[in-house]
């Protein structure tokens, strides 16, 4: 049996017609850039996520950069975030001059540790440099936004989320003397979304999104994706080219209306999991953990139908990770390691002492994890299969 890490032919197949239908309206349109089909993605995305404001942008790396910039970001400023995710993260900080300053990881959700960040906090000449905080809602499930927003609050350090693997995805937070459910993106002062084929939520190409209840920020955003210019060939400030092309978000705007659907899928297929390997032995004896959602609901309607974990990776943690890698990729299994180092350890910023070293949960994840297929389309067959490849590599 081969079974792909992701297979996007088995999620275009029953969507192929709409999508050629509406790329063909867009070509018909002439209208490339920008226009109609972005605005219309934007209020879509804006609505699902509970904020008032979309920003359409080329990619997920530039929702960052620019959502950075906008906050005035630049050289002497640190941006707190984690030294456990993908590589753009620390780019689009290191891009604008500043300085990214690392906080371990929680061992269970792979999430910045919120007790980390308080202790880095607490440290008041560190503090004063901290210009934003930057989370990321790794794999699918939110950071523990409830303490990241209260200690953001306390010291009045704006929080920039990294939802590129969260769209959807939510956790419950105090508000008001009560506990309501919030989506990835719409508790900070803005969220960053990614659009890469391979995201729960994926076009064709590249493409990206910021979201926000901030006017004011959702404006000078707005300005800095086309160059500063405000207006038109009038430039008072500095931007980029970070606009969204119009074929993307009419791909874009037929996949949103499936995706709860494959959130659905993909936490079947982990629950799924989760059974095989408890059958298997596989959990009992600790030669594998499986993932855990932390903000699962005793019901799902205690969670008012909130996607508490929208698994864009099914992560497990293992022995002997390497070869187990190597022996799944034999048997026709796709497998990925995210992350073989910490962003901390990679070559291109060890020269920069304020990149810090000691995350031992970085460190111990980036050995140990291994994704496994979890794409909506998976059968139980097939994930039978990995499970028993698995439990006979360790026999």
């Amino acid at each position: 049996m081969n079974i792909p890490l992701l297979d996007l032919k088995a999620q275009l197949a029953p969507l192929r017609d709409e999508i050629v239908a509406r790329i063909t309206e867009v070509v018909d349109s002439s209208r490339y850039i920008q226009g109609p089909e972005v605005e219309n993605l934007e209020k879509a995305i804006a609505g699902y996520c509970g904020v008032d404001f979309g920003i359409g942008v080329s990619s997920g790396t530039d929702a960052l950069l620019v959502s950075l910039m906008a906050l005035d970001v630049g050289p002497g400023d640190f941006v707190v975030t984690t030294p456990y995710t993908f590589f753009a993260t620390m780019g689009s900080i290191v891009r604008l001059g500043a300085r990214p300053l690392f906080v371990d990881i929680d061992p269970v959700t792979y999430n910045l540790d919120p007790g980390c960040l308080a202790e880095t906090l607490d440290n008041e000449n560190i503090r004063r440099q901290v210009k934003v905080i930057l989370p990321v809602h790794l794999y699918g499930q939110c950071a523990d936004m409830n303490r990241i927003m209260k200690l953001a609050a306390a010291y009045d350090i704006p929080v920039v989320e990294d939802a590129a693997q969260g769209i959807g995805a939510a956790c419950p937070i105090e508000k008001n003397g009560r506990t309501v459910w919030r989506k990835a993106g719409s508790m900070g002062s803005c969220g960053c979304f990614s659009f890469f084929p391979s995201k729960n939520l994926g076009g064709m190409g590249d493409g990206g999104m910021v979201v926000s209840s901030d006017e004011k920020l959702t404006e000078k955003i707005k300005i800095l994706r086309n160059h500063g210019a405000d207006p038109k060939y009038f430039h008072g400030i500095i931007g980029g080219n970070f606009r969204l092309d119009a074929i993307q978000a009419a791909i874009l705007r037929v996949k949103l209306t499936h995706l709860a659907e494959w959130h659905k899928g993909r936490r079947r297929n982990a629950d799924r999991y989760n059974k095989l390997f408890r059958q298997a032995g596989l959990t009992k004896n600790g030669l594998i953990q499986t993932p855990v959602a932390v903000y699962k609901p005793e019901t799902e309607t205690s969670a008012e139908g909130q996607d508490y974990h929208i698994y864009n990776q099914y992560i497990i943690r293992v022995r002997e990770r390497d070869n187990l890698r190597e022996f799944l990729l034999n048997n026709s299994i796709g497998v990925e390691i995210y992350y073989p180092l910490g962003l901390h350890q990679q070559e291109c910023v060890k020269k920069f002492e304020y990149c810090g070293h000691g995350f031992p949960e970085a460190e111990k994840a980036a050995r140990q994890t291994l994704a496994l297929p979890i794409y909506p389309e998976l059968t139980a067959d097939m994930q039978q299969y990995v499970v028993d490849t698995i439990s006979m590599f360790y026999k």
